[in-house]
């Protein structure tokens, strides 16, 4: 789009614009969320933008964060705390810095500002003394899912980009998607997630609205006139879309189950876990696979199968895309094609960060996911990765008050959790690759037995030689 283009559109009232362009303009973005920020940021910032051919968080570079949660009834300090930290992991993932952060006590999010018209003016005030300083705020992220009044309202004070955990998270799998199935996963959620966030968009066209009623004045009744229009021409546009990336969807589907039909007489086991724990890098060495894998949340969106042989015994592996506290319902369900892998395998390898401080919440987390998803109660390995990141507090001798689960040594944890699970459990390092052999010799067993049971005739069992070449 040339430049005079951007500021003709932007100085016309866009129900003057043919809705044909209107469509062509609109759909040209990635994603719906940059045709978002695009109308409602700064038009000089989206002027420097429009050479961008990814909508990523704009100048992720150089972006700072401010972040907020709220403390409720059910939701203490340390735990909103955890959960801050964890989205300063997402905002870092999305290229953004986060340089304060800001927690309210109520009994529930504020229907209007989420945290109360008195913690949004101490936010509103440390945005404009670090503007006044020379340190502009880039954007606003709150820890729960806003509405449509929320964020309107809050914009509207703030005066800078507002994000909530979902459109960020959104964001960050549009960052991550590579393949044409996962890219329409991905924009198909956005689109769930921003058509009834769609009125806020074009409050830029109030002032054209309607004056019918008893004030006479901008027709604030859902905006009236030309705004009216120009949302109900955006909702037709965006559900088009919607059932177009619901037909590519289902054909995707086709495929993916044709796919999994030719895959021939094989057990097939999913790793599963929370996002980072190192699902792709155990799927590295056990298939000796090179799957992209690093130290940041969602790093594997496509699903990677991989045919494993351990001994005499091949199998299908599958790395799966990670789950997430708040996970938005509208990825879990877009990304119904990625997960039917989880849905349709013959066992799970749960893979857990056990040096992670609240490891048993994920694990909770991840439980919950695979319920939803009606993947619950198949053949399960509980996997604790990262002992040699596992790091505990030793109480002094003198040190009298009752031990948590901060003083357990790794050897405690692992009697605990090898009591309770007996042999589904197994504790090893991916990365310095410690108990691996005895992670495939559990793996080896379990899959044997699935096999037999599954497939009686042995078909694809190899024999084993000794070094004689003999049976």
């Amino acid at each position: 789009m040339a430049d005079n283009a951007f500021v003709l559109w932007l100085t016309m009232p866009l129900s003057e614009i043919a809705a044909r362009k209107a469509e062509k303009l609109r759909l040209s973005f990635a994603s719906p969320l940059a045709f978002h920020y695009f109308c409602t940021d700064n038009p000089n910032k989206a002027i420097d933008r429009m050479a961008m051919k990814e909508f990523v968080i704009s100048e992720a570079q150089v972006e700072t964060a401010v972040l907020v949660g709220l403390v409720t009834r059910t939701q203490d300090e340390r735990k909103t705390n955890e959960y801050l930290d964890e989205l300063a992991f997402l905002a870092e993932t999305a290229g953004a810095v986060v340089v304060k952060r800001f927690m309210q006590k109520l009994e529930q999010a504020h229907s209007v500002t989420y945290v109360g018209k008195g913690k949004l003016d101490e936010i509103k005030q440390y945005i404009k003394d670090e503007e006044e300083d020379g340190r502009e705020i880039g954007m606003v992220i709150f820890d729960d899912e806003l509405s449509a009044k929320q964020i309107r309202n809050i914009e509207a004070e703030l005066k800078v980009k507002i994000l909530d955990r979902t459109s960020l998270i959104l964001d960050i799998f549009a960052m991550r998607a590579q393949t044409a199935n996962a890219k329409t996963q991905v924009e198909l959620a956005q689109y769930k997630y921003m058509l009834p966030r769609l009125q806020r968009l074009w409050t830029h066209l109030e002032r054209q609205g309607g004056g019918s009623g008893a004030g006479g004045g901008k027709g604030s009744v859902g905006l009236r006139g030309p705004g009216e229009t120009q949302l109900e021409m955006d909702r037709r546009i965006i559900l088009n879309r919607m059932s177009l990336l619901k037909e590519r969807l289902a054909e995707i589907d086709k495929q993916k189950a044709t796919q999994r039909k030719n895959r021939g007489r094989l057990i097939r086991v999913a790793l599963v876990g929370y996002t980072n724990v190192g699902k792709s890098t155990l799927m590295n060495l056990l298939a000796k696979s090179e799957v992209f894998a690093e130290n940041k949340l969602f790093a594997t969106l496509d699903t990677t199968v991989r045919k494993v042989i351990i001994d005499n015994l091949p199998f299908l592996l599958s790395d799966t895309v990670g789950f997430i506290r708040k996970l938005p319902t509208d990825l879990v369900d877009s990304f119904k094609s990625t997960l039917d892998e989880v849905r349709e395998a013959d066992l799970l390898l749960h893979i857990v960060d056990i040096s992670h401080p609240d490891f048993e919440e994920q694990i909770e987390v991840v439980n919950k996911t695979l319920a939803d998803i009606g993947a619950a109660g198949k053949p399960m390995i509980l996997v604790f990765n990262k002992i040699d990141a596992y790091t505990y507090v030793k109480k002094d001798d003198d040190d009298l008050t009752p031990r948590t689960k901060e003083n357990l040594s790794l050897e405690e944890l692992m009697k605990t959790w090898m009591a309770k699970l007996e042999d589904n459990c197994m504790f090893i390092s991916a990365r310095e690759k410690t108990n691996i052999e005895e992670m495939k010799t559990m793996v080896y067993q379990r899959v044997k037995e699935l096999h037999v049971q599954k497939y009686p005739y042995n078909d694809f069992l190899y024999q084993t030689y000794d070094e004689n070449g003999e049976l």
